[in-house]
């Protein structure tokens, strides 16, 4: 089935919703207190992600993109203004997919949209952070990010991913 990348509208909220709730399920069983995890996928969490990528999407301010498979949502990024990443001009904020759509080059297509996107609005680099535990961490490094600090948060430790030059990212692999 064809996949197709484009920016998301207010009505994707619902499956933006739906991915970033089992998105977490999938990936963070085992890396993270499973209390935490089960209150951050809960029927209300999800309820509340809605809620939030409908008024994210709403806005504008924050770019966000959906991988649509037959009017699916199976994957989605989000970048900005970066929040704690000084000396960075955009932050990766959300890259999640499905599990039976990994593998399959839409997380890459979804970094390289936000790449290009964030670029032409003149950012020429990006941060990200990602649980040290996170394998997911190995590849945005295949992606061409480095590791550029970290941080402990509620128990949670993090390694800062970066790409100093956005064109790398941009670039046909």
């Amino acid at each position: 089935m064809p996949t197709i990348i484009r920016p998301a509208q207010p009505a994707d909220a619902p499956g933006i919703a739906l991915v970033h709730t089992w998105s977490w399920q999938e990936t963070y069983r085992d890396l993270i207190p499973d209390d935490l995890l089960d209150r951050m996928t809960s029927e209300e969490a999800r309820e509340r992600r809605e809620t939030g990528w409908a008024r994210t999407t709403s806005a504008g301010k924050t770019l966000v993109y959906v991988a649509d498979q037959g009017g699916q949502i199976v994957a989605f990024a989000s970048a900005g203004a970066p929040r704690d990443h000084p000396g960075y001009d955009t932050e990766l904020y959300t890259l999640y997919s499905l599990r039976r759509v990994q593998g399959h080059g839409l997380g890459r297509a979804l970094l390289q949209t936000v790449a290009r996107a964030t670029g032409a609005a003149g950012a020429n680099n990006m941060a990200l952070w990602v649980l040290s535990s996170n394998p997911t961490r190995q590849w945005y490094a295949r992606q061409g990010a480095t590791e550029a600090g970290e941080k402990t948060e509620d128990g949670l430790h993090e390694i800062r991913m970066v790409w100093n030059d956005l064109s790398s990212l941009t670039a046909a692999h």
